[in-house]
């Protein structure tokens, strides 16, 4: 029941809701939920390498805020004088500070977007709309990995013959690294015109080309819809509603926490936790067939 067996409509569909909810809504309680959840499954998909990202964005965000409260000045909430003598106002730091988390869960969400569309779904879902894009696109996909090996092949070759990284003088070094960069890009550029013509004659852009696939629109995907959309519905009366938004100019003013409020926070929660939640029951029933096995 993992999230990403599901049709990759699916999964496009749940992302574009996902990812226009949180770059739409500028209340901190849907952006710290989206925040939450997006990390929450993102360390699902990736472990503990999404520490990194979801943790190491949080100071840069904080950065940002001061940065934006330093030079754009509005609001009545004075909170000091900066360096150079402007006022910084509170209503323009938490402004600074909603841009900021806005954009820190979106690129929380694309990292899960990356982990969860594979290079097939990308050719499934592009590939009778566009099939020249979904031809760059699967190189592209493909050719990123195999560009770090690449790289640490030829860092071991050149280390072989006294060219690797660290090794003679800083004149030499510099010369080493334009020559393994050049030899990257060399091999780069070649893999790439192969493997576009090599798909080319195999007729990848032809009009009307059938390709086989895995993916079946069940009566699971068709489960999974109406609730998406029951969800969006819901929100959709919280935009309408200006339940999402807030204003920092003059001063701070959001709608009040009512418990029709609380019933969008809800559906919004539910909504960025769907997938973790498919997860979890996943990882459970996974278990119990194994128990019932044995």
């Amino acid at each position: 029941m993992e999230f990403a067996r599901y049709h990759p409509a699916i999964n496009l569909l749940y992302f574009t809701a996902v990812l226009t909810g949180t770059i739409l809504f500028r209340q901190p309680v849907f952006l710290c939920l989206s925040y939450v959840c997006a990390f929450l499954y993102l360390l699902k998909l990736r472990g503990l390498r999404a520490l990194i990202p979801g943790l190491g964005l949080l100071p840069l965000a904080l950065l940002y805020a001061l940065w934006y409260g330093s030079y754009h000045h509005f609001g009545l909430t004075v909170l000091g004088v900066n360096f150079i003598g402007n006022q910084v106002t509170l209503e323009s730091f938490l402004c600074g500070g909603t841009w900021a988390m806005v954009c820190v869960a979106a690129v929380l969400w694309m990292g899960c977007v990356h982990a969860v569309f594979t290079t097939d779904k990308i050719v499934y879902l592009l590939g009778r709309v566009s099939p020249h894009l979904s031809l760059y696109l699967s190189i592209l996909l493909r050719t990123v990995p195999r560009l770090n090996k690449q790289r640490q092949r030829i860092e071991l070759a050149q280390r072989g013959i006294g060219r690797g990284k660290g090794q003679g003088n800083i004149f030499q070094r510099l010369r080493n690294a334009l020559r393994r960069g050049s030899i990257l890009l060399t091999w780069l550029i070649e893999g790439i015109v192969t493997t576009s013509d090599s798909m080319r004659c195999r007729g990848c852009s032809l009009r009307g080309r059938t390709a086989y696939s895995l993916y079946r629109f069940d009566g699971r995907d068709r489960s999974f819809v109406i609730g998406l959309c029951s969800l969006v519905c819901v929100l959709l009366m919280a935009l309408l509603l200006d339940q999402t938004m807030i204003r920092f100019a003059p001063q701070v003013v959001m709608m009040p926490i009512t418990p029709m409020s609380c019933l969008f926070y809800a559906a919004w929660a539910a909504l960025c936790l769907l997938p973790p939640v498919l997860e979890l029951l996943g990882a459970r029933r996974f278990r119990h067939l194994q128990q019932t096995a044995l």
